[in-house]
């Protein structure tokens, strides 16, 4: 077969490799852009989106049969399990389209579908054997759900985020495995449609949560609409003639067999390099088999091998995933003139209802880099005005600076608005603002984000920079 040689070679067409392949092609037309499955994302096909739209079905059950607190009487609310998973795979295949659009518009030269492996750092082979030479190459082969021991041998009645939305109709009862963001988010939606479901972790964590009695806060939350327990002992879980048959510790203290339709694992995932012949390259390996590189240039070691979005197994986040794969094209198409790209303030969400959001540094990186040098300042938001109006008044956020320079580090939130409350304090973070210049920025009355300068005004006391607290403020307006 005939050599192929290009310029830039990029391993996957997902949100990090098609973020690789236009800033490559800024550079140099010589790129190749190889496929080795289906095109579309991960975010558009089994995760970001049809997730969000199981959400929005889940929201509207749930408002539905809570309006009586507003003298609101909705009777007789009627859940159609088809038409849910109908519309979760009509939309999601409409932004699936969108995508396959942006692919088609890609000169066919461009593309390649082959599952390939390296030969050595500058060349790949394809299955059929034919050779690729490339003056650099894009690792974008993203990552698959990690299944543990416990859950294989389940069959048909084991889902991943990978078939889950491929379900015909809502099942009766689900067990869930992981209560991180996708778990939680996957987990309460489908409670919220009727879905008997129960969720098990191993280890204490709840989406990704670092502050203690945050997570505390979200843990009896969660555990007022499923059944949760973080920290389970499972101690067997079968395929059955009906469906999977778990046995568990219940938290009760009591040893219990029960029966689900089907087991969903969100347990974690993996970077796909297992098939890549990363040993091949020369290229010094480190957690996972994954090549140990710059997360500023995303460059592995001194090659011309560089490394993006979920592959990295750095931050599984979409946003992340495109950041790393225009740094990662932009210096593969520009090589050897290698520099640093922006990596932006950490944010990530999970979509529960209350929703969580973390920001800037976490509990654990404060407490490394910062011990004896962070205040904190917080607020609840029982009590906080537009949340109340909207019964939406459940969580807690709390925010850190830096003591001398009030220098805002970072936030954890679990709360209403926390989407949105954790773009602010993000864009806060990246521009270096202080505590006080924050306050001095407009918050409108009546919204949830007054609930933030009541945390900011907490912090900015502690710091001995800011005045007083005063209780009730009148500027704040009532209940904020």
């Amino acid at each position: 077969m005939t050599p192929i040689h290009v310029d830039v070679a990029i391993i996957g067409s997902g949100t990090a490799g098609i973020g690789a392949y236009h800033a490559a092609r800024a550079h140099t037309d010589s790129v190749l852009l190889i496929e080795g499955g289906v095109y579309g994302t991960t975010c558009a096909r089994v995760g970001c989106m049809p997730s969000k739209l199981l959400i929005a079905a889940a929201e509207a059950a749930h408002q539905a049969r809570h309006t009586d607190p507003f003298g609101v009487h909705v009777k007789d609310v009627v859940i159609d399990g088809a038409a849910v998973m109908a519309r979760v795979r009509r939309e999601r295949d409409r932004f699936v389209g969108f995508v396959l659009e942006s692919m088609d518009s890609f000169p066919q030269g461009d593309r390649l579908m082959a599952k390939v492996r390296f030969q050595d750092a500058n060349t790949l082979l394809t299955e059929q054997g034919q050779s690729i030479h490339a003056r650099c190459i894009v690792i974008a082969t993203g990552s698959s759900p990690i299944l543990p021991p416990l859950l294989k041998d389940l069959g048909t009645h084991l889902l991943t985020n990978e078939t889950i939305f491929e379900l015909p109709a809502l099942p009766k009862r689900l067990v869930v495995f992981g209560p991180g963001p996708l778990g939680l988010e996957l987990g309460q939606a489908m409670s919220r449609l009727g879905v008997l479901t129960k969720m098990f972790g191993v280890k204490g964590g709840i989406a990704g949560i670092r502050d203690p009695a945050i997570r505390d806060y979200a843990d009896k939350t969660f555990n007022g609409e499923f059944y949760l327990d973080a920290s389970a002992q499972v101690k067997s879980v079968k395929a059955s003639t009906t469906g999977v048959e778990v046995q568990y510790l219940h938290r009760d203290g009591a040893w219990r067999t029960e029966q689900f339709d089907y087991v969903l694992a969100s347990t974690g995932r993996a970077p796909n390099v297992a098939g890549l012949d990363l040993q091949s390259t020369g290229l010094q390996l480190g957690e996972r088999g994954i090549p140990v590189f710059d997360r500023f240039t995303q460059r592995c070691g001194n090659s011309s091998i560089f490394i993006a979005g979920d592959a990295s197994n750095d931050i599984p986040l979409l946003h992340e995933a495109a950041d790393q794969g225009r740094i990662a094209g932009d210096n593969a198409g520009r090589y050897p003139d290698v520099r640093s790209g922006l990596r932006r303030t950490p944010l990530a969400v999970v979509f529960t209802d209350p929703q969580v959001a973390s920001v800037g540094f976490n509990l654990d990186q404060l407490n490394q880099h910062f011990k004896d040098r962070f205040a904190m300042g917080q607020v609840s938001f029982e009590d906080q005005g537009r949340s109340r109006v909207m019964l939406r008044n459940k969580g807690i956020l709390k925010v850190y600076a830096e003591r001398g320079s009030g220098l805002f580090l970072g936030a954890e939130m679990f709360g209403p608005a926390a989407e949105h409350i954790g773009h602010l304090l993000a864009w806060a973070a990246q521009k270096r603002m202080t505590v006080s210049e924050m306050l001095e920025m407009t918050i409108y009355h009546p919204v949830i984000e007054e609930g933030l300068r009541t945390a900011l005004r907490d912090l900015n006391h502690k710091l001995h920079i800011g005045p007083d607290v005063i209780k009730r403020c009148m500027d704040c307006g009532p209940g904020a």
